[in-house]
């Protein structure tokens, strides 16, 4: 008796979860994409910004499901900035946050260390248009990662404005 109870109340929650889900779900869902003309942009206007200061860095950017999408190295950048900028990117991607805010993170006792394909140092920031991520950019290369985050929000200022138009 009580096992029937439980299968018909079982049987009325998931018939009742899958109408409301049927009414409430769409099948498929867009999914915004930055351009690769955009995402140059804010790629060159980065190196730019770098540049100004003397450096010369990496900045990688990801789209919303963390693919590479451009990574320039600039001339004297080293190679190891080519991996630290993507992991950057990818990491504020995922997280919606500048890595900035992210260093403290994972530093708890129950927290893990180091996740693999992320770096959580400064120098990485969400891309964002119309309260919807649509990747991330990471730079790498300058003496400190509050000079690599400078440099990753003037490519973003750079292509900011035609974003938001296009949302």
């Amino acid at each position: 008796m009580k096992y029937g109870v439980l299968v018909a109340a079982a049987t009325l929650f998931v018939n009742t979860a899958l109408s409301h889900a049927d009414e409430e779900a769409p099948a498929t869902l867009p999914i915004q994409r930055l351009s690769l003309d955009l995402a140059v942009k804010a790629a060159m206007s980065t190196i730019e910004a770098c540049r100004e200061k003397g450096m010369n860095v990496t900045v990688a950017m990801v789209d919303r499901g963390g693919r590479q999408q451009v990574v320039l190295r600039d001339t004297l950048a080293m190679p190891l900035t080519v991996d630290v900028a993507q992991q950057k990117a990818y990491a504020a991607m995922n997280f919606n946050a500048p890595t900035s805010q992210l260093e403290s993170r994972f530093t708890s006792p129950f927290s893990p260390g180091k996740i693999e394909g992320i770096i959580l140092s400064a120098g990485g920031l969400p891309i964002t248009a119309g309260g919807t991520i649509i990747g991330g950019i990471g730079v790498s290369g300058a003496p400190s990662g509050k000079t690599d985050e400078a440099c990753a929000s003037a490519g973003l200022d750079a292509i900011t404005a035609e974003l938001e138009m296009s949302m």
